[in-house]
């Protein structure tokens, strides 16, 4: 499975970065082992149901030591017998798109 995620603390900062508290969850997330991808909105790991949900958690906790308050997205592909998809999906997509030019 794929599984899609943002966590970030409630901030009294006054520039409202979450910096610290989003670098103290990417940390579980690489420490877990699991294919993964961050981007400038998302962390995406790879794993089975509860290998990715024990590092979701492990992010969430991580997150919620910077405040008394975290918020988490998530959406999951769920997709039972498939692996490598984390980079698979991507490039059927971009042989997709070659395909139309």
């Amino acid at each position: 499975m794929l599984v899609a995620f943002s966590v970030s603390p409630s901030t009294s900062d006054p520039d409202g970065s979450v910096g610290a508290a989003v670098a103290d969850a990417v940390a579980v997330v690489r420490a877990s082992g699991l294919p993964h991808r961050t981007d400038s909105m998302f962390t995406t790991i790879e794993g089975d149901w509860d290998e990715c949900m024990a590092v979701v958690k492990g992010a969430v906790d991580a997150v919620a030591a910077h405040g008394p308050r975290v918020s988490l997205v998530l959406k999951a592909d769920i997709r039972e017998g498939y692996t490598g998809e984390l980079t698979a999906k991507l490039d059927r997509l971009e042989a997709a798109v070659d395909a139309r030019s």
